[in-house]
């Protein structure tokens, strides 16, 4: 019975570090993409992101892009990417991927982040993502929270 139990709690502690191991790994990537990015990339990240969202068919109308203007983006963050991972982080997409293979989707959603941060952080931005306050019922609100 004790053999059993220590076959058990053997299994559950390789579950666990391959777990951690995966996550540390895929952490590492994360950070090695993001810190391989200079602002001018982060900004070009967050444009072929509002590209794409733009692509979407109830957003579509309101955005003034060209099939060019998206192509060129899509070619530039291919490049980029492509230079992330075989060169800057060649090492930790390994490591990560081998402890688990979506790692790298998980490090993108990273990337992401990192590159809408760096919109996020113009006032211009700031100003226009706050402008609905003048509409929002506020004494509605605080109604509710008291």
């Amino acid at each position: 019975m004790k053999s059993t139990y220590k076959i058990i709690a053997l299994f559950i502690s390789m579950l666990i570090s391959s777990s951690a191991l995966s996550q540390s790994s895929t952490d590492a990537l994360s950070t090695c993409m993001a810190d391989n990015l200079n602002g001018k990339e982060r900004k070009s990240l967050a444009k072929w992101i509002f590209f794409a969202i733009g692509a979407h068919p109830e957003i579509k109308s309101y955005l003034n892009v060209t099939q060019r203007d998206v192509r060129v983006s899509d070619k530039h963050v291919g490049a980029l990417i492509t230079r992330l991972l075989t060169v800057d982080c060649s090492d930790q997409l390994k490591m990560a991927y081998a402890s688990d293979p979506t790692s790298a989707e998980k490090a993108f959603e990273v990337v992401g982040k990192v590159a809408m941060q760096e919109l996020m952080a113009n006032d211009e931005v700031n100003k226009a993502i706050g402008a609905y306050v003048q509409f929002a019922d506020i004494n509605k609100i605080e109604k509710i929270l008291k």
